[in-house]
């Protein structure tokens, strides 16, 4: 709360300055093409206000707000992914909390390698460290970003991609480059409405979204945008086997197998079902001809409720029929969930020396959790999503020629976990069936002061000098979840004892002689909440100081120069530069290049992360404990304090204007990340392990633990192609954009303990090497077309799909608007025209299809990420705007 008041406090200090407000009127006819290609003006990259994306050192795309307002998808993340061909993200099904913050990736580095700025402000982190340990997450494995998808795309004026490390102008994280959001500043009202529905007739979209501007005066303005959404959910994949066997030789069950009374399968392969909603203001006030007050304020909310793996209460009675793709006979024989073990309820008499106490006697006085869940259980995990951020600052200039930037930031983003459907099977008939798993926050200040001062030294324009210094503070908290989200209860652990005479027990003995010991799974079913021991707050504090200096040295020769120092409380200081320059050949012709150093610095969310899962391993259910590098279980197994990420970066393009309508820009590129930060091979916690350190029963005999740390080096080389052309077809203008992108990352240099082959691979081949992106808007009379086609280049995921590579795709979007009376506009189109899905699952003696669902065991037909485009196939939509 104390974030959210500053915030408000900021809004009615800033707002209180402001002046009776005027609404202006603007049509919603299409725009029509700009024939001046690329000459946008760019305010990211540089500090520079002459800048245009053509004349830019380092490569930058600009993205105009109709074109964002265009796409079909309603999250931000997905609409990126389909304008800039090296933006990836996966679909993310059961992929735990990932499901609720889906991590990016820009030039195949990490979501926190990526900076995202708003209004040239940098926008804080999610509170969602990813740690699943599945390809969903595979090139942000372990990483902190933010989450873009709390920005309603109403709201923006143009978004602009700085694709070059740019760590020297603007701190930690901008390793791999800037996204950077613009946010409307105009006045008028403009509403849409937006319904839509999946080929097969799931996924119903609703999206409601306005945006309305009011002129203060002559001196300022006030813009607000809103967005509600609510996503359906969607069911790619087939029912399990053992459900399917389940039903067959237990009819009376068969209505108590999860989701039987919808029809969809036990367990859900496809989007989970969303919505929510997201605000952003924006807002400047002149105070004089030569000073600016401006504010800007974002708060969204959304909710998500993910399917969770089937837990069958049953094996197979008998082998089933598998195809393991060599032609050969092959069965499979899945077993029953760990959770639907007897649990054995009479304990050891009190004080007797044959039967010790924390003993169970072995007799038929049990419980069985199938008398909650007959037909198995699907833990539901419901994420709820809370985002706060504010800016405000003044800016201006004098007669000198000093620019002036003085700003603070405040944000909060909290993600709160829960679950329902589920059980802690340690806690036996007492257990719960719902959980609160505790929340995690993200809390951060920021200060900036920026100065840029020009000079006049002769050359064609004076020297650009820039100067700025920036503190921030970030909090990582964490908060309690319930008792039993993450408590070992009292039939954790039972070893047995046979009554052999009255009062006189003897262990109950296996074949091989070994007492048996019944264990139960401590936490809950799935995931586990965070204990008082990990509970609290990190913080982290850092202030850095920046220097550079731009200048056109002569007319063909653009040059500049950058420095930065910061220094966090959490690991010490870096200092890193950065040199880049445009050399105009000709009219036509312009070369360009730069090279630069950069950091990551690892965040307290990194630092000081603690997350139990529950992941599938070799098919069975794994208790999984990922811990900080300040706990006692993570130092148990070798752990050390984290260090930065440092990289280098070089990069040399082309940029080709042959015509006032055409641009083509050739930039290739080369990354290298050294001590990059990831998690830790599993280590299998053992009986001698837990009798050392008794802080491991929260995993639990068997279960596996591992740990932040950084292990690993990579070398990411790519080329990125841009052309835009603009001519006029049929006295319509014609808009033809073609971008595509070519990136290769590898590990060059790695610990074993931290990272294996498929982790490797992973890096290599989870994204397609090649993308494209071809599209075209045309606009006649009052009819506006717009066509698009996505080439997603082939690629494999050694980790779950080891042997098999999934071809490349084509992918094509396609929408007709009409604009009628001046102020609205209809539009109908499809995404995923052709309804293209990715490669079926191979049949593997890894991954068998049974021959009983046509499905691997768990369901699955398609890649669990979805790939690079997704799985559910075509998508339809109709949307109307309003707009005056």
């Amino acid at each position: 709360m104390a974030v959210v008041t500053r915030l408000a406090l900021l809004a009615s200090i800033s707002l209180g300055a402001l002046s009776a407000p005027a609404l202006a009127q603007t049509t919603g006819a299409p725009q029509a093409a700009s024939g001046d290609e690329g000459k946008e003006i760019v305010i990211i990259g540089t500090r520079r206000t002459d800048r245009s994306v053509t004349d830019s050192a380092s490569p930058i795309d600009v993205i105009g707000a109709t074109e964002l307002q265009q796409a079909p998808q309603v999250n931000m993340l997905d609409i990126v992914r389909s304008l800039v061909p090296s933006f990836y993200v996966p679909q993310n099904t059961i992929s735990d909390a990932s499901t609720f913050v889906r991590s990016p990736s820009l030039r195949g580095l990490g979501a926190d390698q990526i900076l995202i700025m708003v209004n040239s402000k940098r926008y804080n982190r999610s509170a969602l460290v990813s740690v699943y340990t599945g390809a969903d997450t595979a090139l942000s494995f372990g990483s902190q970003g933010a989450d873009i998808a709390n920005i309603p795309a109403i709201a923006i004026k143009n978004l602009q991609v700085l694709r070059d490390g740019a760590t020297a102008q603007y701190g930690s994280d901008a390793i791999g480059g800037v996204i950077n959001y613009q946010l409307r500043d105009d006045a008028g009202l403009e509403l849409q409405g937006i319904y839509g529905q999946t080929y097969r007739g799931d996924g119903r979209n609703k999206q409601v979204s306005g945006n309305v501007g009011f002129k203060l005066g002559s001196r300022g303005f006030v813009n607000l945008s809103a967005e509600w959404f609510d996503n359906g959910e969607t069911s790619r994949g087939a029912q399990r086997a053992l459900a399917v066997v389940l039903a067959q030789t237990n009819p009376a069950v068969a209505s108590s197998i999860p989701n039987a009374d919808r029809g969809k399968p036990a367990q859900i392969w496809g989007s989970s079902p969303a919505n929510g909603y997201k605000i952003f203001l924006n807002s400047a006030y002149e105070l004089t001809d030569s000073a600016k007050l401006y504010l800007a304020f974002n708060y969204a909310h959304s909710e998500a409720n993910q399917s969770f793996n089937y837990r069958s209460p049953i094996s197979a009675p008998t082998p089933l029929a598998v195809d393991i793709g060599n032609g050969t006979a092959a069965t499979r024989s899945p077993g029953r969930n760990g959770s639907f073990a007897p649990i054995f309820l009479t304990p050891c008499p009190a004080n007797n020396a044959t039967c010790p106490a924390g003993g169970f006697v072995n007799d038929t006085n049990t419980f069985s959790f199938a008398s909650r869940y007959p037909g198995g259980f699907t833990p539901r995990f419901i994420g709820k999503v809370d985002q706060a951020w504010g800016n405000a600052g003044i800016k201006g200039s004098a007669e000198s020629g000093l620019t002036y930037d003085l700003s603070a930031t405040f944000a909060r983003n909290s993600l709160d976990l829960s679950m329902t459907g589920s059980l802690s099977a340690s806690y036996g008939p007492q257990s719960q069936s719902n959980f609160n798993f505790g929340k995690l926050i993200q809390s951060e200040t920021n200060l900036n002061a920026d100065f840029t001062y020009p000079v006049e030294v002769g050359f064609a324009s004076p020297v650009t000098f820039s100067l700025g210094s920036e503190y921030r503070r970030e909090q990582y908290e964490k908060t309690v979840g319930d008792l039993q989200s993450y408590g070992a209860g009292p039939y954790a652990v039972q070893p047995l004892y046979n009554l052999v005479s009255p009062g006189v027990y003897a262990p109950a003995l296996n074949a091989s002689g070994t007492q048996i010991v019944a264990t139960q799974s401590p936490a809950a079913s799935g995931y586990g909440g965070t204990s008082p021991t990990f509970a609290g707050a990190s913080s982290q504090v850092g202030y850095g100081f920046y220097a550079g200096a731009e200048a056109d040295v002569t007319k063909a020769l653009t040059m500049g120069i950058a420095t930065r120092f910061e220094n966090y409380s959490s690991f010490g200081s870096a200092l890193v530069g950065k040199f880049n320059f445009l050399y105009r050949v000709n009219d036509v012709v312009s070369l360009r290049g730069t090279v630069g150093t950069g950091f990551h610095a690892p965040s307290p969310g990194q630092n000081n992360t603690q997350i139990v899962t529950t992941n599938f391993l070799g098919g069975n259910q794994v208790q999984t404990g990922t811990y900080p590098t300040t706990s006692n279980i993570a130092q148990f197994y070798g752990a050390s304090p984290l260090k930065p990420e440092r990289s280098t970066n070089f990069g040399a393009g082309i940029v080709l204007k042959p015509a006032d309508r055409l641009s083509v820009t050739i930039d290739g590129y080369s990354i290298k990340v050294r001590n990059r930060i990831g998690i830790s091979q599993n280590f299998t916690v053992t009986q001698a392990n837990l009798t050392a350190l008794p802080a491991l029963s929260v995993v639990g005999l068997n279960g596996v633990v591992n740990y932040f740390t950084n292990g690993f080096n990579t070398s990411t080389d790519g080329v990125d192609v841009v052309t835009n052309y603009r001519t006029d077809l049929a006295g319509g203008p014609l808009a033809l954009t073609l971008a595509y992108n070519y990136n290769m990352s590898r590990v060059t240099q790695f610990n074993p303990l931290v990272i294996g082959p498929a982790q490797i691979d992973l890096v290599r081949n989870i994204a397609p090497k090649h993308r494209l992106n071809a599209s075209a808007n045309w606009q006649i009379d009052n009819f506006s077309i717009n066509a698009r086609a996505n080439y997603f280049g082939s690629w494999s995921n050694a980790l779950e799909y080891a042997g098999q590579r999934f071809g490349a795709k084509v992918v094509a979007d396609l929408d007709v608007s009409y604009t009628f009376r001046e102020h609205y506009t209809l539009t109908v189109g499809a995404n995923n025209l052709f309804n293209t899905y990715p490669d079926r699952i191979a049949p593997s003696a890894s991954n068998p299809i049974y021959a009983l669902t046509g499905a691997l065991a768990d369901g699955q037909i398609y890649p669990r990420s979805g790939g690079p485009f997704g799985m559910n196939g075509g998508f339809w939509y109709a949307r109307l705007r309003v707009k005056y």
